[in-house]
């Protein structure tokens, strides 16, 4: 696996700078998140409305029922509520929970006798969901500020843990399902949507900040992602691909320098397909009982 020479540190600073500022401008101006293309993750093709994107990623019809103040802060390449298939009652730990799209899906599923928690490190973006929050009135969630590597919630606290576009943000992978088995109790299921990749991306993008923020350059091969949430104590992993169309991968490519882009159209494996270099995965596992 090529490593990055960007330090864990610069890495989460540039997301909090990158995420921070999509926070402050939504509503002002047009922003664009991780650059995963107009199939979701925090990014948007101006030719499609935020709300059909938005269609386009979640099967829960409730989610066009929310204010624009939350859908315009969908910045996910998944439905990791759907599947997490959430049961009434359960606590839910959203990490990354950013605008908090996911925890208030999540909160209507698991009722007024459940309770979600969403973590996030960036300060604007907890503001922006506590106050999405009050115009949902869902009373059953709570936002946090925090790490996903160090998450604010005790062990074994937790059912279900979802998160959407965020892992692969993360400069300490293993330490993020590390901290997940220990939030969950035993039984308790991961179910995220994340962006992996089918083979190793090469080294430049690796160590360019901006691919970093823009959810490309931190992309862990699929095998490599799984063995680092079977290390962490997870059984049963499952992985389902969803492969982005040539639009979307472009519109991902185009947003890094001129430099990168050109690294990122060669493979160090000749015969892989790039339409399936980088892509969505649905993945969840189960912390034995």
């Amino acid at each position: 696996m090529n490593k990055t020479t960007i330090s864990p540190d610069e890495i989460r600073q540039a997301v909090r700078d990158r995420y921070g500022k999509i926070a402050d401008t939504t509503g002002t101006e047009k922003s664009t998140g991780c650059g995963c293309g107009s199939g979701g993750c925090c990014g948007g093709d101006a030719s499609v409305t935020q709300l059909d994107q938005v269609s386009r990623l979640y099967q829960d019809p409730d989610v066009l029922s929310l204010p624009e103040e939350v859908t315009a802060l969908s910045l996910g390449c998944g439905d990791p509520v759907a599947v997490a298939a959430l049961q009434p009652g359960q606590t839910v730990l959203d990490l990354g929970s950013g605008g908090g799209i996911d925890c208030f899906l999540a909160a209507a599923k698991v009722g007024l006798e459940g309770r979600v928690i969403g973590v996030d490190m960036t300060p604007s973006m907890l503001e922006k969901a506590r106050a999405n929050q009050k115009w949902v009135g869902a009373e059953n969630v709570e936002f946090r500020l925090g790490e996903i590597e160090h998450l604010p919630v005790q062990d074994g606290s937790v059912d279900v843990i979802i998160s959407n576009c965020v892992i692969n943000l993360s400069p300490d992978k293993p330490q993020v399902f590390r901290e997940a088995f220990r939030a969950l109790r035993p039984g308790g299921k991961l179910a995220v949507s994340d962006i992996v990749t089918d083979g190793d991306l090469p080294a430049a993008v690796k160590n360019n900040m901006a691919a970093w923020a823009g959810c490309v350059a931190g992309a862990w091969d699929v095998k490599d992602y799984v063995a680092a949430i079977e290390a962490a104590g997870f059984v049963d992993v499952t992985v389902e691909a969803t492969y982005w169309d040539q639009r979307m991968i472009d519109e991902a490519i185009g947003q890094l320098e001129p430099e990168v882009q050109a690294q990122m159209q060669q493979t160090e494996q000749p015969s892989l397909d790039p339409q399936k270099a980088v892509y969505s995965a649905r993945v969840t596992a189960w912390k034995p009982a």
